[in-house]
């Protein structure tokens, strides 16, 4: 709850300033956040504008480590690599003791470079579980077991169905790849709807 409070009293406070600036509130949420709901609602999930919307985790950590390896400037450089060295937490609980960061997304909701797998299959290509499943232990059965895949191939479709809510009324953004969740692009989806049967087609895989 009081976590929550952090992440929306934030935004209050950034809406707050651009209102007296005439500023815009540009969202930083990506597509890997927005397709798990893995923002506060009316917190850090609101903006003026979402620029980053269309873009998967994996891969603005690419871009960002394109920049670090291209760029001329030697402190911009370390910058961005010391971002990438730095787990992905939304940094709303304190640091232990020794300044060790407390709260790792990927910990709590899983890989994002699973989930940004699962996404695109699911949504671009339209495969059922079954399919996401066999080609996740193809091409990333290398670094992760089957048990893991599919532990967090049901987190992906239950919080990818139960977080449309927050998706459904999403500030704009641009699409940048082929895969997109804006209410008013490529997703059209009810905010109650469930899971149940890709869920229970995961429980028989082995049948």
């Amino acid at each position: 709850t009081y976590e929550n409070a952090q992440a929306r009293e934030r935004t209050q406070i950034l809406m707050d300033i651009a209102n007296k600036d005439g500023g815009l509130v540009i969202g930083t949420g990506d597509l890997s956040e927005l397709a798990l709901g893995w923002a506060t609602y009316n917190g850090d999930h609101m903006s003026m504008y979402g620029v980053n919307g269309g873009v998967p985790k994996t891969l603005v950590r690419y871009l960002v480590n394109h920049v670090a390896d291209t760029t001329s400037s030697a402190a911009l450089s370390r910058v961005l690599l010391d971002v990438l060295d730095t787990p992905v937490s939304p940094e709303l609980l304190p640091a232990s003791v020794d300044g060790t960061i407390s709260q790792r997304t990927e910990d709590l909701v899983g890989p994002y470079e699973l989930h940004d797998f699962f996404l695109y299959q699911v949504l671009r290509r339209g495969f059922d579980p079954r399919k996401v499943y066999r080609l996740a232990c193809y091409v990333l059965g290398n670094s992760y077991d089957a048990a893991t895949i599919k532990m967090w191939l049901k987190t992906f479709y239950r919080r990818f169905f139960a977080q449309q809510f927050k998706r459904s009324c999403l500030p704009d953004g641009p699409k940048v790849g082929s895969v997109a969740v804006s209410p008013r692009g490529d997703l059209r989806m009810p905010s109650d709807a469930q899971a149940n049967l890709w869920l229970a087609e995961l429980e028989h895989l082995d049948d």
